[in-house]
């Protein structure tokens, strides 16, 4: 049995019983936006982190929060309890799992969280199994603020048996975490994770069109949240990301213009594949790739705004 107190490293005993330590090593492979919150947060809490990221300057400020700024994937996982994946897309996920292999351990925890994709959670899946890794796909919600203050929704996947290796992570990133399954490979939790991002970046280029309208028509955005406040069609997202373009706040990103852009083209390749056609997907994936075009990538993806016009409008 385990003490009470913080959850952490579980270790074997002499007498062959589990027990834990406060402590995990944790290796976080990206740190961008979201990827440098959960590696600063796991550092507060306590646990070691080694961190790398492919442009080693986007991981350098961890070090003041006592993370160890790692010169290779191979470097960072080694000797870590949990390897946190918080890359651009799959097959970059795959490229550095790749790096890292030779010092990865048998029996190590694998958690998952780049949104990647149906198709590209199998690859990893079948990576892990060659690695004899156990896998956990772990894609979260939430932007830079929930991040940052460790707020974020985890929805995750994985053997119940090798949860208590990794739940002290989970619970460091994330509020709450929502089990959708046993098999990490079977992609319930990056299910999941598109079909509310499908609600995000339709709800995100919605408020820009709204906010496109109204300057075209001479018409105060304020007028329009005045007349749906407190309804059914008045929703805080909304007034959230329209004060950023309101108020030319749209850097730095909550959630980046090209990453919304890629997973938009995610969900409707999920939708493909499956015979649902999504219109409006595709076409937010359009607008968002549009925006990017115009110099807005790495903007926040309010900045799709931006794709209504042809020049680069004021606001």
């Amino acid at each position: 049995m385990a003490p009470s107190g913080a959850p952490g490293r579980w270790q074997r005993a002499p007498q062959e019983v589990d027990i834990m330590t406060d402590e995990l090593t944790v290796s976080v492979l990206g740190t961008g936006i979201m990827g440098a919150a959960m590696a600063r947060n796991l550092a507060r809490a306590g646990h070691t982190v080694r961190a790398w990221n492919r442009s080693r300057a986007k991981a350098e400020p961890l070090a003041a929060d006592g993370a160890h700024i790692a010169d290779s994937p191979a470097e960072a996982v080694q000797g870590a309890d949990v390897v946190l994946t918080m890359l651009y897309d799959g097959p970059a996920t795959l490229d550095v799992m790749n790096q890292a292999s030779d010092a990865l351990r048998p029996g190590m925890a694998w958690v998952q969280s780049t949104t990647a994709g149906i198709d590209a959670i199998g690859e990893l899946a079948a990576f892990a199994r060659q690695h004899d890794l156990v896998f956990f796909d772990a894609p979260v919600l939430g932007t830079r603020q929930p991040a940052e203050a460790g707020q974020l929704l985890v929805l995750a996947a994985g053997p119940s048996e090798h949860r208590p290796a990794v739940v002290p992570v989970l619970d460091t990133v994330g509020a709450r975490t929502v089990w959708t399954g046993e098999d990490g490979a079977a992609g319930s939790a990056t299910r999941l994770k598109l079909v509310a991002n499908s609600w995000v970046v339709a709800s995100t280029n919605a408020g820009g069109e709204v906010l496109a309208l109204a300057h075209a028509l001479g018409v105060d955005p304020q007028s329009f949240f005045d007349a749906i406040a407190g309804g059914p069609l008045d929703m805080p997202y909304l007034h959230a990301k329209a004060e950023l373009v309101l108020n030319q706040q749209l850097s730095p990103a909550q959630f980046s213009v090209a990453t919304a852009a890629k997973d938009a083209r995610l969900i409707v390749e999920a939708g493909e594949r499956h015979g649902v056609r999504l219109d409006v997907a595709a076409a937010s994936a359009e607008r968002l790739e549009r925006a990017a075009a115009q110099g807005h990538a790495d903007e926040d993806m309010a900045a799709a705004y931006f794709a209504s016009f042809d020049e680069k409008a004021s606001t």
